[in-house]
């Protein structure tokens, strides 16, 4: 069966914290399925935002993406996650990753093995929320005897947020799914597909969610809605550099590379239409119904918009919720 995708709304972590109940609450009266928060540092805080967002709504899941695994102790970590899930059953989605390297670097906790960090984190949480006790000298954390004093009865689904094939298929192995950049198109979806079911292969898994952000804007007139969003999409090009997986799955390489040798105050301008195109969810509501259906096609099990124009956002999602959100029923 064809099960309808889910849609969701991203709060983004420019956002004041004081706005984002009514966000979230205006999604959800919507009918967006999802609404996201993030722990991008050093902004809003990833579990408190989450926090914010689930007691404003009713129905709706909330999910974080994503906070560092370094950046507390998992036992920390587990504390908070079983503090959200236990408030507000089958609700919360939390996503751990390996953290932005400049970031980590910041507060001098970047991981000598990422992928060491990444599986004793998640491995932990899950056993510290299922009432276990842990007690491990690992490569990154050390537990010494700690038990949740609050574990949650039932499943609580953790996800990652990463990107090479190594980090993919780990996230295949030991988590419950992986949340997708803003810039992960299709193609890069299908290959990021496969190193995650070569993952779950080696544990057994069956199921995983790969919500999928995207750089959002739209209009009844196609074109303010392309040039709206190609500052965002310019700007998290330059932060990704030329040759990485998310563009690399288009071959985009080179030509990013010669895109930033000119100005930067000129690389919104001079991107091609195509990366709108393949990069983005933009466009009038006919075009972004038609990207969010090719999205999951290529294996997003949800797709969060992310409004690129904090002025007019409301608008835009409630454009969306009228007249792109029917088509995808």
């Amino acid at each position: 069966m064809n099960v309808p995708i889910q849609v969701g709304v991203f709060v983004a972590t420019s956002t004041p914290p004081e706005r984002i109940p009514v966000l979230a609450a205006t999604a959800e009266r919507l009918g967006y399925g999802e609404v996201w928060v993030a722990e991008d540092y050093f902004c809003y805080g990833g579990f408190t935002g989450a926090a914010l967002a689930l007691g404003a709504t009713e129905r709706v899941s909330v999910g974080l993406g994503i906070a560092a695994s370094v950046a507390r102790h998992p036992a920390v970590t587990a504390m908070e996650i079983a503090t959200l899930a236990r408030a507000h059953p089958g609700r919360f989605l939390p996503g751990i990753g390996h953290g932005v390297p400049f970031w980590t670097d910041q507060m001098g906790v970047t991981a000598k093995s990422p992928l060491t960090a990444l599986r004793e984190c998640v491995n932990s949480v899950r056993t510290l929320l299922a009432g276990e006790t842990v007690d491990m000298q690992g490569k990154q954390f050390t537990f010494r005897s700690v038990t949740a004093t609050h574990p949650v009865d039932g499943h609580v689904p953790i996800l990652t947020g990463v990107l090479g094939p190594k980090s993919l298929r780990l996230s295949g192995a030991i988590a419950d799914g992986t949340v997708m950049s803003v810039l992960a198109g299709t193609r890069y979806l299908e290959e990021a597909s496969r190193h995650i079911r070569d993952g779950m292969a080696e544990s057994g898994r069956s199921e995983h969610l790969v919500p999928t952000f995207a750089l959002f804007s739209v209009a009844k007139d196609s074109r303010q809605a392309r040039a709206a969003v190609r500052p965002a999409l310019a700007g998290y090009i330059a932060a990704v550099g030329a040759h990485n997986p998310l563009t690399g799955a288009f071959g985009y390489g080179d030509q990013i590379a010669e895109l930033l040798q000119g100005s930067p105050e000129t690389l919104a301008d001079k991107l091609p239409e195509e990366f709108i195109d393949t990069l983005a969810v933009a466009g009038d509501p006919d075009e972004v119904a038609a990207r969010i259906s090719a999205l999951r096609a290529a294996g997003a099990t949800s797709v969060v918009l992310s409004p690129v124009n904090a002025d007019t956002a409301l608008d835009e999602i409630e454009l969306a919720a009228s007249a792109v959100l029917p088509q995808l029923s």
